[in-house]
């Protein structure tokens, strides 16, 4: 029986699953990313691991997520944030030299999408946008079943949109983007506290706690209302560690999309929370191998 396997490279580990068509993970590896993180180290690494998963040969695909942007064609990693001299890297090529499996690349944000969209929150829906709640604020945009990239491949940046062009300043060289309120970094930065210390002072019924969070779904909705107007989803699912305190934020984030969208752009639009958690990347990964598979 043919399979592929999915990889989500991270700074600190490197999670690979084997899936068979129907999404069913077969098995699965973790291990620990190289330090130094040189392409050279990581690719040697990345090797072993699939040579592990693969020992009758039936893999047919590749698919990986890696953190940064990769090229319109999947085969480059153009930049990997937290990897050391990570600049134009031809993973694909590399990987496929030293397995003789073919090989594809996307955005880890965008295969944490494609997981959702395959197995998890937005499987239901044909037009569906992830949006995920981390150290920064990232997400994928899914358009008629496919992955929107751009033209470039570098399309679905959600976090870097402008909420207030004289707000903080970002690494994007923007000013006030959604990532400087919405990110854990954000939130700490506002309050002096962590999303998860924030969520259990709101559980335990403190006023300020579950007031911040009101505060936040507002400002969430700000920076969603701009992504509805533009693409009109069918789905938002957010995901990301501070998607743990949903519940606190839900309530007004709806109240406060229904307050800034026209009904016209935001029919039968969904709030979902994401449904894959740390695994959508490695899921999503696989979902792109697969798709290689059938090109």
């Amino acid at each position: 029986m043919t399979n592929v396997i999915g990889i989500d490279l991270g700074g600190t580990a490197i999670k690979l699953g084997r899936f068979d068509k129907i999404g069913d993970c077969l098995q699965s590896l973790s291990v620990p990313t190289p330090q130094p993180a040189t392409p050279e180290a990581v690719i040697d690494a990345m090797v072993d691991a699939i040579a592990h998963l693969n020992p009758d040969n039936q893999v047919v695909s590749i698919g990986i997520g890696t953190p940064g942007p990769a090229d319109a064609t999947g085969r480059i990693a153009k930049v990997a944030i937290n990897l050391e001299d990570w600049q134009d890297v031809p993973l694909a090529a590399k990987i496929e030299a030293q397995t003789n499996i073919p090989t594809l690349l996307a955005n880890d944000a965008n295969c944490a999408g494609l997981g959702e969209a395959w197995l998890g929150a937005g499987r239901n829906y044909r037009n569906f946008i992830l949006l995920t709640l981390g150290t920064g604020v990232g997400g994928a945009i899914i358009l008629d079943n496919q992955l929107f990239v751009g033209h470039l491949g570098a399309a679905g940046e959600l976090g870097l949109i402008t909420l207030n062009p004289d707000g903080p300043p970002c690494n994007s060289g923007n000013n006030g983007s959604l990532e400087q309120y919405c990110s854990i970094r954000g939130i700490i930065r506002a309050t002096g506290k962590d999303p998860a210390t924030l969520g259990q002072l709101a559980a335990s019924g403190d006023t300020e706690a579950l007031a911040f969070w009101q505060d936040y779904g507002r400002t969430l909705a700000a920076g969603i209302a701009s992504l509805i107007y533009v693409l009109t989803p069918e789905a938002i699912a957010i995901g990301g560690g501070v998607s743990a305190s949903a519940d606190f934020f839900f309530p007004t984030l709806q109240a406060e999309i229904e307050r800034r969208v026209l009904p016209s752009s935001r029919q039968g639009l969904q709030l979902l929370k994401a449904q894959l958690g740390n695994n959508a990347g490695m899921v999503g990964a696989a979902k792109l191998a697969w798709e290689l598979n059938q090109m």
